[in-house]
């Protein structure tokens, strides 16, 4: 199965062009700038109108407009995944949005020990501690998904926020993908910044 990763796009989705062929595309997060509905609904009407088979999107701190929403009407080939997740072709998807209600609170690490033990691919907006995740002198991923991480088998961790480390790492036969590609100061966009992964 071939992945399509994007992430951080921030309004910035209809500057894609041409993007690779894949059996699924992932968004994993950060869609919106602001966070208002009509930022969602646009992008919203721009990946369900991608021409990947299968389409997974979840949330980042950016698109908190969405936070306990009942998004209906999509096509049934596009996965709104909220702490829950989708088996496509035999790979089960699992997807944690990064709202900052739950950030706040202890619903966060809840959400990332709930994670199912046969997730295949995990898709989060923020990386886990010490992968993919170091900007200006600091490593800002989660410690507890980290360590939930460590007990599982996954076969891909898809994630974004930190713009400043796109990119793919192989660490004990787990991809981990960052598929940020706003650069750190909002200010291009580049397609060369753009995954594709291969999950065998």
């Amino acid at each position: 199965m071939r992945i399509l990763h994007l992430s951080d796009t921030h309004n910035s989705h209809h500057r894609l062009r041409d993007l690779p062929e894949a059996d699924v595309v992932v968004h994993s997060g950060d869609f919106c700038m602001v966070g208002t509905e009509q930022e969602a609904i646009d992008f919203l009407n721009w990946f369900c109108d991608l021409p990947h088979k299968h389409k997974i999107f979840i949330c980042g701190n950016h698109d908190e407009c969405l936070y306990g929403a009942n998004i209906e009407g999509m096509d049934s080939n596009v996965y709104f995944l909220c702490n829950s997740g989708v088996e496509i072709e035999g790979i089960k998807f699992y997807g944690i949005p990064m709202f900052l209600s739950d950030c706040v609170t202890e619903r966060q690490n809840q959400n990332y020990a709930k994670i199912p033990d046969d997730t295949d691919v995990l898709v989060t907006h923020s990386p886990a501690y010490g992968i993919l995740d170091f900007d200006d002198g600091i490593n800002y991923g989660s410690e507890e998904l980290l360590e939930k991480i460590s007990m599982l088998n996954l076969k891909a961790h898809l994630f974004g926020h930190i713009h400043a480390q796109h990119g793919v790492r192989m660490l004990n036969g787990t991809c981990f993908s960052n598929g940020a590609i706003m650069s750190s100061d909002y200010s291009s966009l580049s397609v060369s910044n753009i995954l594709d992964i291969e999950v065998v």
